[in-house]
């Protein structure tokens, strides 16, 4: 098993060059400062991928969080050695389509066994799906199904990521809107082949929408091959067609929504979809006027993360209230039985009256913020320590979008972009310490802002650069650079960034949205040094969900070397698209699914107002 920790994995050893343009991990010659305890990583193949580029066809390969700094690779066309190298990509000019590739790890002067792989026939890889069959509500509203937000996770322990894709009726709702019957959420397992392994359904008393049936892929007991976790009740049923709960029983109201009933959690497995326990769900309903109203929207607010609690092995942390009241449960997992290991409440007797309550986000954050070597749950402006006590508030209120990670290098430790709703808020948008919630720097705007995001564009300023819809362009300091945020030719830029091109900078992906149509097509966007961004990549049959969110299925470290791959869907949900870089690069670093922040950013990444995931260290130039 490969142990992930504190002890220099991320070094700057593992990079190609420290010469001008090099990405920095942190300060030069030292150990990244990746605060995190031993902990057991995925046991990964080394995902090895061959892409159309210009001048050739470009392949890329993982280096793996416990590969030795002098580890090096023999890569074979056709049974032929045609490169060796310490990188992890490879311009073949001379391959092509269909041409088979092998790589070899090199560790010690010993050649370890290879995998193979066939070069794609374009720059991108169709997965094909199997659309599950509309149907009619009780209401006599016809309904469809479209692919949404996915998870990657290995499921049958060969080393390799299959996806747990979330199905939307198109009648899914979000939770503030009553008086609408939606169709059941739906949850598919597909390799990357689009062999369907399983099929679950929750059934007509999960509501279907963004609050409602966000969902955990994770190895939980550590066998080697991931579950999932995910709200149920009565008439959900698994891959074998068992049925949670009564299958009979309706707990629809008169305008749809579904304010009572038995609430579970299940746990399936990841191989087959067979559910293997349920149990209570906490944080539990209760009274719905504990939660800010009576018709259900604050109560319907859930999230979901899984987060290193002990240290050693994960937890699946299950959450209920943004706006007004919040609750954390946190559950472990050991093959059998489902076991609840604390839960915090803003409500109770140990938590009232602090500042925890309207503290909540669309979406959280896990991180080991103390250096105590056991995750935290950041929660927007608030975190929960990993014994599931408070930690800390900033008392700023809700907000729509955080991010964290090393965003400012020099700095020890972790931070946090916050962005704000209430006009009345101190602050419209800030950074803090996500230690103990200091205010960093931040702007106060007097109204909502709804959006934010840090990534690295530029060298010129250190660390990760910060915008929001309140204004202006920041550097991880505080210092403003610009009034302007980044925009494109569709408006400005939040949505969601990514590792692309052959530099350590991120790139920002985003979509092109029609508002008539309801739906945008992907593309990914690139700062030039002025605030209008160009436009390195897009794909109009690259479709996005969640609105004017622009998501894509998933983004993440899922194939390849250390650059991030990207999910759409088709225009009719017949096919997922798999698209992974063109670009070579002169820089090499482990996987950042080796990383435990990014890792755990890629199993929340579909909860709420879906963000990118970040590192533990700071990756990028300066």
């Amino acid at each position: 098993m490969t142990l992930l920790g504190s002890g220099g994995l991320f070094a700057v050893g593992h990079l190609a060059s420290a010469a001008e343009g090099a990405p920095v991990s942190v300060a030069a010659n030292s150990p990244a400062r990746a605060l995190a305890a031993a902990r057991v990583a995925e046991k990964l193949d080394r995902g090895l991928v061959a892409v159309p580029a210009s001048g050739g066809v470009l392949v890329t390969w993982r280096m793996f969080g416990d590969d030795p700094a002098d580890v090096s690779f023999r890569l074979y066309r056709g049974g032929t050695l045609i490169e060796e190298t310490q990188k992890t990509n490879f311009l073949d000019r001379n391959g092509g389509t269909g041409a088979r590739y092998e790589i070899r790890a090199v560790v010690n002067g010993s050649e370890r066994p290879g995998e193979q792989a066939t070069a794609w026939s374009s720059g991108r890889k169709d997965i094909p799906l199997d659309k599950p069959p509309g149907g009619t509500t009780r209401d006599g509203v016809r309904y469809t199904y479209s692919a949404n937000d996915a998870s990657a996770a290995d499921l049958d322990g060969d080393g390799a990521y299959e996806l747990v894709l979330k199905w939307v009726p198109s009648n899914a709702t979000d939770v503030a809107n009553s008086g609408t019957c939606t169709g059941p959420t739906v949850y598919d397992a597909y390799r990357l082949d689009g062999t369907r392994l399983w099929r679950v359904n929750l059934g007509t008393n999960v509501r279907s929408g963004s609050h409602y049936d966000s969902f955990q892929v994770y190895d939980y007991d550590g066998d080697g091959k991931a579950e999932m976790a995910v709200r149920t009740s009565d008439g959900s049923r698994d891959a074998a067609g068992t049925v949670i709960g009564d299958a009979g029983a309706s707990h629809l109201a008169d305008n749809c929504a579904v304010l009572s009933g038995p609430e579970y959690l299940s746990v399936f497995n990841g191989q087959t979809g067979r559910v293997m326990d349920s149990v209570p769900f906490e944080p539990a309903r209760g009274k719905v006027s504990d939660w800010g109203d009576t018709w259900g929207n604050r109560e319907g607010r859930l999230l979901s993360a899984t987060a290193y609690l002990n240290g050693s092995a994960p937890s699946m942390v299950f959450t209920r209230g943004i706006y007004e009241r919040t609750a954390l449960a946190a559950y472990d997992w050991n093959g059998r039985d489902l076991t609840r290991r604390w839960k915090f409440d803003t409500n109770s007797s140990t938590n009232y009256g602090k500042g925890y309550d309207r503290q909540g986000n669309h979406q959280l954050s896990v991180a080991d913020v103390d250096g105590d070597g056991k995750d935290e749950i950041l929660y927007g402006a608030m975190a929960v320590n990993h014994d599931g006590t408070g930690l800390w508030t900033t008392r700023l209120g809700h907000g729509d979008a955080l991010h964290v990670g090393d965003l400012d290098p020099s700095r020890p430790g972790l931070e946090s972009f916050n962005v704000h709703e209430s006009a009345g808020s101190a602050y419209g948008f800030e950074m803090h310490d996500a230690r103990t919630g200091e205010i960093l720097w931040g702007e106060r705007t007097g109204n909502d802002v709804g959006r934010g995001i840090c990534a690295d564009l530029t060298r010129q300023y250190a660390g990760a650069e910060c915008w929001s819809s309140g204004g202006g362009l920041y550097a991880a300091d505080g210092t403003k650079i610009s009034d302007s945020v980044p925009t494109f030719a569709g408006g400005a830029s939040y949505n969601s960034a990514i590792w692309w091109t052959g530099d350590a900078h991120r790139e920002l992906l985003d979509h092109r949205w029609s508002g008539s149509a309801g739906v945008g097509y992907g593309q990914i966007l690139k700062y030039n040094g002025s605030t209008e961004l160009d436009r390195v990549w897009y794909d109009q049959d690259a479709k996005s969900n969640n609105w004017t969110k622009g998501n894509p299925v998933l983004s993440g470290d899922i194939l390849g070397d250390w650059r991030e791959e990207m999910i759409w869907r088709d225009a009719d949900s017949t096919a997922l698209r798999l698209y992974s870089t063109p670009h070579p690069t002169e820089f090499r670093l482990p996987t950042l699914m080796h990383d435990p922040v990014y890792r755990l950013g890629m199993a929340w990444q579909n909860t709420g107002y879906n963000q990118p995931p970040h590192t533990s260290y700071y990756l990028g130039t300066r």
